[in-house]
């Protein structure tokens, strides 16, 4: 028996295995082909199958988006076609009548800076190499007689290597030196601009308005916007020349402009350029113009001190206009000036966004729908980081983006409404499938930012436009995010999910449940007595915390805090509505269990503070509300109710409120002091600069002087030039 058994069980383990693998190939055959047979006899199979997947809670189409990036949906149609290949059309030709100075020594240019064409470069490393071959030739045969016998024996050979291979080196290395003689003649040609030819120009500008001489000005202006970025064949005498022109081109460029073609600067259209296009004065003005257009754009890509490129901005912003007859060279203008606002501090970016935003205004609505497109991509770029280190600069960009959609409310709201779809796919998907991929992008500062960009959105313009559709997804999506992040961890995102229910709740007037958000804040108790102290926390620039800090009387201070500023701005809100007293009446009973339960005395009192606002504000409403007469059922007498006290702001609570958020200002401001002091002293351990030249100052002639100066060491094509940050 013991025999048969250890037979069969050999047998089976020999046998077994197949036949069933067997069995499964040909059971999965036998159901593919039958599947197939149903497709090819059941025509609406698809749809079945589609609605089947939908009532068991799969949904196919969500299973694409996970690698869809947020600024999808703004890029789709977003294309450079009309983008600019070459950076200039060259120099302008001159009239031979107008009056040269130029110096006579290419060397006199600005001063250590010698410009050397690629040819020439390539040139010398030719004749190097011909050098060091010859030598080594020569070292040989000196090493080893015997070689230079073996040369002489074989004269065929001998007259090869000496005759032909070095008579063609020699014809090759005298055309190039030719081609190198005829380059430095080209450049001997070209002109030293002076001051005295400058000065010259400029005074037959501005006092005989001389078309030849405004010409070699933009020709001077031209080599003066590409200097360090090329090699020029006209050149610079020195650095006083060169701020004379960058500002007396830049200052009297559109006044010039204006005056051939007999327009006003105040109050004109770009229908009145359009209308100029097809005249023999526009015909004449035109080139000048472009070529003013393509140096300044050059320029902007070139500087990096942050006074130049405010002036050339308000320049450029002042002959806005021309820009109509110039596509390719509006979206150039828009490309550069959406950098400059993403990248650039202060200022800059204020100025950049000056422009965006009155292209956005003044021209049509394909170039609207195109500001919006590179500003939010350019948001999402700079949201795309572990942990935020400029919110003030990210809140300043999304206030922009806001403005510039508030400029045409109905055309935004369907790219708002295609964003938070996309927002909702990813969302779906990932409470469908859990992968921790999905989880990460949501609890990400792009997605974070992004929907706290379409709440800034609908706040701002809810009262004025008809935007419910958006408001209703918005907080379905918001309330999905608060759902699925529900640990300790994710404090950060509940906080600001909270945050964002109370904008959109008191921008609108709709009451949205909050309260229960908060109150699952107050039954974390992590903490225990003689807990550590912990390390300064900051929600706002963090969505995920470390586990190291969950234990530490820090964090339970901060989420108090943060908890305590959202409860009084949602009770605040309805403070002086009629249901205030039920309203109150939970989050009083999770109160005071939170101020029974905890041994910090400081959060106990905090919260006793609390406590008794409200409990004082809930007799101040059930005592006005006894002595009215309407029923609940009367709409407008509840509406009304309490509305003189309203205006007033003389509530007990309200005051209350007004004190919460001076105490919350200066967390913030004492946050926002320690974060600055600990970039500073990482920056001094990595040896950086700690200031950015972008963000300091705000006029422009000190700024040319400064650059003038130190030989134009603002300018990237410099030696000394500052990192080109890299474009989106």
């Amino acid at each position: 028996m013991g025999k048969l058994g250890k037979k069969a069980r050999k047998f089976a383990k020999k046998n077994l295995q197949s036949v069933l693998r067997q069995r499964r190939k040909n059971k999965a055959f036998l159901s593919k082909k039958k599947s197939f047979s149903r497709d090819d006899q059941s025509p609406g199979k698809d749809k079945l199958d589609d609605t089947l997947d939908h009532s068991k809670g799969r949904n196919t189409d969500v299973e694409d988006v996970g690698d869809t990036s947020l600024d999808a949906v703004f890029t789709k149609d977003d294309s450079d076609m009309f983008a600019d290949i070459s950076d200039s059309d060259g120099y302008l030709s001159e009239d031979s009548s107008c009056p040269h100075v130029v110096g006579s020594e290419i060397g006199k240019s600005l001063e250590g800076n010698k410009l050397f064409s690629s040819l020439s470069t390539q040139n010398e490393k030719i004749h190097k190499d011909l050098a060091m071959q010859k030598k080594k030739l020569n070292r040989l045969r000196k090493k080893d007689p015997e070689f230079s016998k073996f040369l002489k024996n074989y004269k065929g050979i001998e007259n090869s290597q000496n005759g032909n291979m070095y008579s063609d080196e020699d014809e090759e290395s005298k055309k190039v030196i030719h081609l190198v003689d005829n380059n430095e003649a080209a450049e001997d040609k070209g002109k030293l601009f002076t001051s005295s030819a400058i000065n010259l120009w400029c005074q037959l500008v501005k006092e005989e308005h001389s078309s030849s001489a405004f010409v070699c000005l933009l020709n001077a202006y031209r080599a003066a916007c590409h200097y360090g970025a090329e090699s020029l064949v006209h050149q610079i005498q020195n650095s006083e020349t060169f701020c004379s022109i960058l500002m007396f081109v830049l200052s009297e460029a559109d006044d010039i402009f204006r005056r051939q073609l007999q327009i006003s600067s105040v109050n004109c259209k770009k229908e009145t350029i359009l209308e100029l296009q097809n005249t023999s004065k526009w015909q004449t003005i035109k080139p000048f113009v472009k070529s003013y257009f393509r140096s300044t754009l050059f320029l902007l890509d070139q500087v990096a001190d942050s006074d130049i490129l405010n002036f050339a901005l308000n320049r450029l912003r002042a002959s806005l206009i021309f820009f109509a007859v110039f596509p390719s060279l509006l979206h150039r203008l828009i490309k550069t000036t959406v950098h400059l606002w993403a990248t650039g501090g202060g200022i800059l970016s204020s100025t950049s966004f000056q422009i965006i935003r009155d292209v956005a205004a003044l021209f049509s609505v394909d170039y609207f729908d195109t500001c919006i497109a590179k500003t939010f991509v350019a948001y999402m770029a700079q949201s795309r980081v572990s942990k935020i280190l400029n919110n003030r600069h990210l809140l300043f960009l999304a206030n922009c983006i806001v403005e510039i959609c508030s400029l045409d409310v109905q055309n935004s709201s369907r790219k708002v409404l295609d964003s938070i779809s996309q927002l909702s796919r990813i969302l779906r998907w990932g409470l469908q499938t859990k992968k921790k991929e999905v989880l990460k992008k949501i609890c990400s500062w792009e997605y974070a930012n992004c929907i706290d960009l379409w709440v800034r959105f609908i706040s701002v313009n809810i009262q004025d436009h008809d935007l419910q559709p958006l408001l209703f997804r918005i907080i379905q999506l918001i309330n999905g995010v608060a759902c699925m992040f529900t640990g300790p961890r994710y404090l950060p995102l509940r906080f600001k999910c909270i945050q964002w229910l109370n904008n959109l709740s008191t921008s609108s007037g709709i009451f949205i449940p909050v309260a229960s958000y908060v109150l699952d804040v107050l039954e974390i108790d992590n903490v225990k007595e003689g807990g550590k102290l912990g390390n300064a926390l900051d929600f706002s620039t963090v969505l995920r915390l470390p586990k190291s800090c969950l234990k530490s009387k820090t964090f339970q201070e901060e989420c108090l805090s943060s908890a305590i500023e959202q409860l009084s701005l949602h009770f605040s809100q309805w403070s002086y509505h009629i249901s205030f007293p039920e309203l109150a009446t939970i989050p009083l009973f999770y109160l005071r269990k939170f101020h029974d339960r905890t041994s910090a005395e400081s959060l106990r009192r905090t919260v006793k503070r609390l406590i008794d606002q409200i409990e004082q504000n809930v007799n101040f409403v059930q005592k006005r509300r006894d002595e009215v007469v309407f029923s609940p059922k009367d709409h407008q007498s509840v509406e009304t109710f309490l509305q003189l006290e309203k205006s007033g702001k003389n509530a007990s609570f309200t005051q209350y409120y007004q004190s919460i958020l001076e105490r919350a200002a200066l967390r913030s401001l004492y946050k926002e002091n320690i974060s600055s002091l600990k970039q500073k002293k990482s920056k001094r351990k990595r040896g950086q600069p700690i200031e950015n030249s972008r963000d300091e100052g705000s006029g422009a002639d000190p700024a040319l002087n400064a650059a003038a100066a130190s030989g134009t060491s603002g300018f990237k094509g410099n030696e000394r030039r500052t990192p080109k940050v890299k474009r989106m």
